[in-house]
């Protein structure tokens, strides 16, 4: 049984707290014999949703619109079993390329039926220098909840308090904290994924 959950770095910074933390969770997963993929997100060229419905005509899985590299992403999500967002936070909210990413293919999978993420695994992963995680890490999984998505969860939420590059290296919390969720979110995929094969 071959089990795949992608992670995407909302976070500019390649190396910052959110991508440290976000490989806390990989490296649990891999231990459990997951196969992983890491995505930088943060900084790459992708647009917001233009509303503009086609989407809804075409039927496609994948957003109409062709300037970005959003439909490589949507791809990743589709073919995936388990979803990993982590996003600093800006302003109590997601990053930019985060949102654009949630819109967009939230977007489209209501467009072709509502089943392209359903029953899929999902888990946020947030930083924060300090106040507004909270709101972020509900973003992310206000999507989840919205495509039938299985949440996976923690002994706390999902966040870490840092500012500088690395901060989160000495956040012990924050560290025990992802390591849990990744052990929660092996066993979860790989039930789910058991589950999706004996129907």
């Amino acid at each position: 049984m071959t089990v795949k959950v992608i992670a995407f770095n909302g976070s500019p910074r390649k190396d910052g707290n959110t991508a440290q933390s976000i490989r806390m969770v990989l490296q649990e997963l891999e231990s459990e014999g997951i196969e992983t993929e890491f995505i930088q997100l943060g900084g790459r060229k992708v647009f917001g949703c233009l509303a503009c419905g086609k989407c809804f005509t075409n039927k496609d899985n994948r957003c109409a619109r062709k300037d970005d590299e959003m439909n490589t992403f949507i791809g990743k999500m589709e073919e995936a079993d388990g979803i990993i967002i982590g996003s600093p936070t800006y302003f109590s909210n997601v990053s930019t390329e985060v949102k654009a990413l949630i819109d967009r293919c939230g977007y489209v999978a209501k467009a072709n039926g509502g089943d392209m993420l359903r029953g899929k695994v999902g888990t946020a992963v947030v930083s924060a220098r300090r106040a507004g995680a909270t709101f972020t890490y509900s973003a992310i999984n206000f999507f989840f909840g919205i495509s039938e998505m299985t949440i996976a969860s923690s002994s706390y939420w999902n966040m870490t308090l840092s500012l500088q590059p690395g901060d989160v290296q000495q956040d012990e919390e924050g560290k025990r904290t992802f390591v849990t969720l990744g052990r929660s979110m092996a066993r979860l995929v790989k039930q789910t994924k058991r589950d999706v094969e004996t129907v």
